[in-house]
């Protein structure tokens, strides 16, 4: 018997748990015969957030299999979705290393040429990227439920940030990102949940701060409950990192979420009785692909351009951090009256 013929014995749920310490890397090598999905989630922004762009490469596989690219212009609203062959996708399974028919993206930048946006050039990263931090008990930003191997979509945070250099030509116009700031984050599984809210910025005032906030209905069984992760990055006092998590899984609690036309509004108060709240301008953007249990469907709208005001309160309720995010990404779609009226 070969080392291969051993390894594809292997059940896939137990090749699966050995792939979730490595959130950053593609999942779908183990998931063939059964429908699948996995895209990276680029975002670059210039130095003076007039360019902001956002990539997103990747693959479905089910009833037919394709690998994609799509390209959200941020400051336009349009965008592109670029389909290709499944077998122009290769994908590392322990890094961030995609590549998708010539066009490159890890953890030294981004290189490509997308004939049908008119997007061409190189981005590189010329800092390291800054991921959810990966334990054996907590691997990555999902916490312990990233070892659940039945959920519905898996997430993972790549980078909370990243400094950038290099250009972009699109539609013939040069746009330099030196000097500029990066993020990435990944979803992959077999669809996006039924109802969602989600956003990310890492342009405040104070350097170094990173937000990604999202909420959803998950799947339980025969019932689903409402699930969220917030990650608030921000410099420690000695200049460390610090990171204050507010999820499910940490046992936090929502206690209060609306959704209007024009804003979001969301308070998190975490078991030590700090509280994190929030709320995000909602402007219009471009309409993105999202994967259903069946196909990507064009469906999700995701602006580039949104505002999110930020107050960290401490149990005390002296007020340690508030401050507003700009080139904010944000979407709201699907059962959000189910999601907001969820307790």
């Amino acid at each position: 018997m070969t080392l291969e013929s051993v390894f594809n014995a292997v059940p896939r749920t137990i090749r699966t748990l050995a792939a979730t310490g490595h959130p950053e890397g593609y999942h779908g090598d183990y998931q063939r015969g059964s429908q699948f999905f996995e895209g990276w989630y680029v975002k670059l922004i210039s130095a003076d957030k007039t360019a902001r762009i956002a990539i997103i490469p990747g693959v479905f596989l089910g009833e037919h299999d394709e690998a994609f690219v799509q390209v959200l212009d941020g400051v336009t609203g349009r965008s592109w979705y670029e389909t290709f062959d499944a077998r122009e996708f290769r994908g590392a399974t322990k890094s961030f290393d995609v590549n998708v028919a010539g066009n490159t993206f890890n953890d030294r930048g981004v290189g490509v040429n997308l004939p049908l946006s008119g997007l061409n050039g190189s981005v590189r990263f010329t800092s390291p990227m800054d991921p959810w931090p990966v334990t054996a008990t907590s691997p990555g930003i999902m916490g312990r439920y990233g070892w659940v191997p039945v959920m519905e979509c898996y997430h993972g945070l790549v980078s909370f940030g990243h400094d950038l250099a290099g250009s972009l030509t699109l539609d013939g116009v040069e746009q330099s990102f030196d000097g500029g700031l990066g993020y990435i984050e990944k979803d992959w599984g077999r669809a996006f949940p039924a109802g969602y809210v989600w956003m990310q910025t890492n342009h405040f005032q104070m350097p170094g701060v990173s937000l990604s906030a999202s909420i959803a209905l998950i799947p339980w069984g025969r019932s689903r409950f409402r699930g969220f992760i917030v990650g608030l990055r921000m410099p420690g006092r000695d200049g460390t990192p610090v990171l204050h998590r507010f999820a499910t899984y940490t046992g936090a609690e929502t206690t209060m979420l609306n959704v209007d036309d024009e804003l979001v509004t969301w308070t998190l108060r975490n078991i030590q009785g700090a509280e994190l709240r929030i709320r995000a301008e909602r402007r219009r953007g471009g309409l993105l692909h999202a994967p259903t249990r069946t196909k990507m469907h064009r469906r999700v709208e995701e602006t580039l351009d949104g505002r999110v005001h930020v107050e960290l309160v401490n149990p005390a309720g002296r007020t340690v951090y508030k401050d507003v995010g700009e080139a904010a990404g944000l979407e709201v779609h699907g059962d959000i009256s189910d999601l907001t009226a969820m307790s």
